[in-house]
């Protein structure tokens, strides 16, 4: 018999997304949706690893079940590496999308061409599950920021941020385009390769 596999997010898009990218395996999965409220855990980790497994370990001890939990954000070198863990709410809490966007967008104003708007994806995603295994894998997708939004699909700065190799925005680009390259998509895919040897 399959087993559960909780996708440990808060965040529905996130949580679909990630829901899609372990949709063929052998484990039943669930989102945090299939069981009673539960409050979010304080995200702070200093990386996203730490965030990761944080929110993976806690949301396991709420639901008794194996659960994945990801974090995930966007680097821009001339920024230093922000917005980094704080991607989410770098714009203040209970922001946007379209804030945070805006902000990058204000904080790049003055920096033109792909070479002085470098930037990366980063996602880690991380599995833990009541018996206290933990397993740890980590996507990158290098790329630059748009001058504009563009786009209508996918989340967050997926509008503003362009593939290497790519014209279009992830906003742009088709789900399954994107899925193939994202950080996320190479986290899971990475994730799902450790997974095979527990189900």
């Amino acid at each position: 018999m399959s087993q559960e596999l909780v996708v440990a997010s808060g965040n529905r898009d996130k949580a679909a997304e990630v829901a899609k990218l372990l949709a063929d395996t052998s484990w039943r999965i669930r989102t945090l949706a299939d069981y009673l409220p539960v409050d979010e855990p304080v995200e702070d980790g200093e990386t996203f690893e730490e965030n990761a497994l944080l929110k993976a370990r806690y949301y396991v001890a709420a639901v008794g079940a194996p659960c994945v939990a990801d974090d995930s954000g966007l680097e821009v070198d001339v920024l230093n590496g922000a917005p980094g863990v704080f991607s989410a709410r770098y714009a203040g809490e209970g922001c946007s999308y379209a804030d945070n966007n805006a902000k990058l967008l204000r904080e790049l104003a003055s920096y033109r061409g792909k070479e002085s708007r470098q930037a990366r994806f980063r996602c880690c995603a991380a599995y833990v599950d009541p018996e206290g295994t933990e397993l740890v894998a980590e996507g990158t997708v290098e790329g630059h920021i748009a001058a504009e939004p563009r786009g209508a699909n996918g989340f967050g700065y997926d509008p503003v941020f362009i593939p290497k190799g790519f014209d279009a925005t992830f906003g742009e680009l088709p789900p399954e385009t994107k899925h193939a390259i994202s950080h996320r998509g190479r986290a899971f895919r990475q994730l799902r390769e450790l997974l095979t040897g527990l189900e």
